[in-house]
Order: C-alpha cells, then sequence, then structure tokens
C-alpha cells in the first residue's frame, strides 16, 4: 500500500505540472518541482537533527522510569484495556505504559514529548512483533489512535489566530474537541473493524466511559473561563504537569535506588541510533508530498471540488479551508501555511477562516507520523493502517464542517 502510495504522488506530480507547462503554459513549473525536491531534502535533515536532542532526552528519562518501575506499574494499570484492544500483547508488558505516556502526551498538547514517547511505544511493540518489516495489529491500533488523538489544548492554533486578529482567538476551542474527537472515534471503530475487536466488552466500556466522564468534566471547566483565562491555563497545566513528571521519574528512582544520573545517560544514547533510522523514510515521504503540493494538483482538486459543490446548489463556504484538510495528513508544515494563508485571505474570524483553525487543530499528519514511526522500527508493509488513518482523517474533517456550521454558520 505504502508502495502505491508514494509512487503515486510522483505520477500524479508529473502529470499536473505537465498540464502546467502545455494548458497553462507555465514552463517553470519544472524547475519549481526540482526546487521542492531539494527544499524537502534540506528540511528532512533539520527535522532530523532537531529531533535529536529532543528524542534523546525523552529517551532517558524513559529509560530512568522503566529502571524504576514505573513504567511496569503504569502498564500495570491500564493493562486491562490494552489487552482487550491489542489481545497480541502480552499482560502487564512495558508497551502499554509507553503507549499510555505518548496518549496522554497528544492529549495535553506537548507535541515535543509526544514523539518521543511515542517512538519509544512504537519499539517496545517491535521486540514483540513476529514480522519485524510488517506491521502488527497492536502497531496498527496505535498508530492509529496516535494520529487521531483527541487534543485538549491546541494552543498553536490560538496563538496563530491571535497573531491573524482574531477578536476571539480560542473560540473554536469546543469545535476542536468535537472534530478531534469524532476522529479518533472512527480511527478505533475502523480498527476494531477490520481486526475484529469487540468494542461493547464490559472493561472496554468501563474504561472508555470513565475517560469520556473526564473528557466531559474537563472540557466544562474550560468552557467556564474567558479567553484570556483559557489560553493561561491550558499553557500553565500543560508546562506545569509536563514538569512534575520529569521531577516525579527522578525522585521515584532516587528512592528506589537508581542511579538516575547513568541510566538517563544509556537511554539518552538511543536517540542518534533512532533519529539516523527514520530519515530516509522521512525523506521518502517529504520529497513525495512536496512534489505534489508544488505541482498545483491539490489546487486542481480544490477548484474542482468548488465546481461539483455549486452545480448541486449548496453551500461553498466550507471549500475555502479544503486546501489544510487535503495538506495535513501529508505535512503538518504545509497545513499550518495554508490556514494561516486562509486566515489572511478570507479573515481569522471568517467562515472559512474558523473552519481552516478547527480542521487544523483535529487531524494529524498521518503520512510524516507513518513514515517516523515506522521508519524509526523498520517497518516497510503497513497493512491497514493507512486505510484506517485516513478514515479517522476523513471523519475528523467531515465533523469540523459539520461543527462550523453549526456553531459559526
Amino acid at each position: 500500500m505504502l508502495n502505491l502510495i508514494w509512487l503515486s504522488f510522483f505520477v500524479i506530480a508529473f502529470i499536473s505540472a505537465l498540464y502546467q507547462w502545455l494548458v497553462i503554459d507555465n514552463p517553470s513549473i519544472f524547475q519549481q518541482l526540482l526546487q521542492s525536491l531539494v527544499d524537502m531534502s534540506s528540511l528532512t535533515v533539520d527535522i532530523a537533527i532537531g529531533l535529536i536532542g529532543i528524542l534523546s532526552f525523552w529517551l532517558g528519562m524513559m529509560q530512568i522510569a522503566e529502571k524504576s518501575g514505573l513504567v511496569a506499574k503504569l502498564a500495570h494499570a491500564i493493562s486491562p484495556l490494552f489487552s482487550r484492544l491489542m489481545p497480541d500483547v502480552p499482560k502487564d508488558h512495558r508497551a502499554f505504559g509507553s503507549i499510555t505516556m505518548n496518549l496522554s502526551a497528544n492529549f495535553l498538547g506537548l507535541d515535543n514529548a509526544a514523539t518521543p514517547l511515542g517512538l519509544k511505544a512504537m519499539q517496545d511493540l517491535q521486540s514483540i512483533n513476529p514480522k519485524k518489516d510488517t506491521a502488527s495489529n497492536a502497531q496498527i491500533l496505535f498508530l492509529v489512535l496516535n494520529t487521531s488523538s483527541v487534543t485538549l489544548f491546541p494552543i498553536t492554533v490560538f496563538v496563530y489566530r491571535a497573531q491573524q486578529g482574531a477578536v476571539e482567538p480560542t473560540d473554536v476551542f469546543l469545535p476542536i474537541l468535537l472534530a478531534t474527537f469524532a476522529s479518533t472515534m472512527a480511527g478505533l471503530i475502523a480498527v476494531a473493524w477490520v481486526q475484529k475487536i469487540r468494542l461493547w466488552q464490559g472493561v472496554i466500556m468501563a474504561y472508555l466511559g470513565g475517560a469520556f466522564a473526564l473528557f466531559g468534566a474537563l472540557v466544562a471547566y474550560m468552557i467556564s473561563l474567558s479567553a484570556e483565562q483559557l489560553s493561561q491555563q491550558s499553557s500553565l497545566m500543560g508546562n506545569l504537569l509536563i514538569l512534575s513528571v520529569l521531577l516525579f521519574f527522578l525522585l521515584y528512582a532516587h528512592s528506589k535506588q537508581v542511579n538516575v544520573y547513568d541510566e538517563f545517560i544509556k537511554g539518552a544514547k538511543q536517540g542518534l541510533a533512532v533519529c539516523i533510522r527514520i530519515l530516509p523514510y522521512l525523506l521518502a515521504m517529504l520529497c513525495a508530498i512536496g512534489l505534489v503540493r508544488a505541482s498545483g494538483a491539490l489546487d486542481v482538486l480544490v477548484a474542482s471540488i468548488r465546481r461539483a459543490i455549486e452545480l448541486l446548489g449548496a453551500d461553498t463556504r466550507f471549500v475555502d479551508a479544503l486546501p489544510t484538510a487535503l495538506i495535513k495528513p501529508l505535512s503538518g508544515s504545509g497545513a499550518r501555511a495554508m490556514m494561516i494563508e486562509t486566515m489572511n485571505h478570507h479573515g481569522a474570524d471568517s467562515f472559512a477562516g474558523r473552519l481552516a483553525s478547527i480542521m487544523q487543530g483535529s487531524t494529524e499528519t498521518t503520512f510524516y507520523v507513518l513514515a517516523v514511526y515506522f521508519g524509526s522500527v523498520g517497518i516497510r508493509y503497513t497493512r491497514h493502517a493507512i486505510a484506517c488513518g485516513l478514515i479517522a482523517d476523513v471523519a475528523g474533517i467531515s465533523a469540523a464542517i459539520a461543527v462550523c456550521y453549526w456553531f459559526f454558520g
């Protein structure tokens, strides 16, 4: 699947470039495509180098948590749920602890912490994968949950809206929560259907019910805050939590007679090796994505959708925000640029500006995450991971459009 998708990116880009040259009379398009390859190659190295430090740090901290037994305790606490969602993973396996920490970091919008924790979880799952070049059921479920997981504090979206002059930068907070919740549930249901996981089991429903109750309480609390208070509380809670967790790791390990410094160094040494393994997978995906963007293929697709919607006589306001949605599964930075361009052109408080913000905050860069996570453990055959991840993306985008019409239509 990944092989065909990657090849199709190049074919689509070349066909689109021929159209630009022969029909639109844009002979410089081929130079733009080549420049895109150069830019994406450079960006790949920048990303990999930038990841070395934070990845090494969190792998060091995870080594401390694992040596002290904290990861085992966390895995034991969450094992009843994940042992049913991931029946191929042994009960109380350390992977459950890593998965829980990664999803928690995503929930709080701690991107710098979430990626290293996710890579650690993928490595833990790979240790029990019988076919090392093929994604296991557990790895696919984890990847889909990771790419569609609920984010409570989409701070970067609020910051960009404020920069673009939004009167209430956080007025998209609740719509983002609703849309990303729809994405998560769609991803979970899609994987459960393919892997024949019975979600209505008592234990699974109990955990999900508790999570929904906690989620609802947090949403109710956040809604009660003003825009300024919401921004302050979001930043405070995220930063305080991550620092508290780090200190707890160190103090708990020290109380268990663990040499925290030596264990940190042991874990941090793995960071460079992981980044080197990631680089070729990341290079392949970013270069292909860059070609599609530079070729103008997305512009043609958006224009075609607009004409189809007009022929149906339906409202076309949502089409102006579609570039953000179409690029988001491919490139986070590209989608961010599209969101800013949409707000700059239509206004931060326009329907398109708000919808682009909701889409940016409620969906994930599926192909980027897939390339990084699977690439870190050498997986080549992704099976149904891409399809289920894209189902979650489509659900999130559809929910974002519906919620935007509900709140701001």
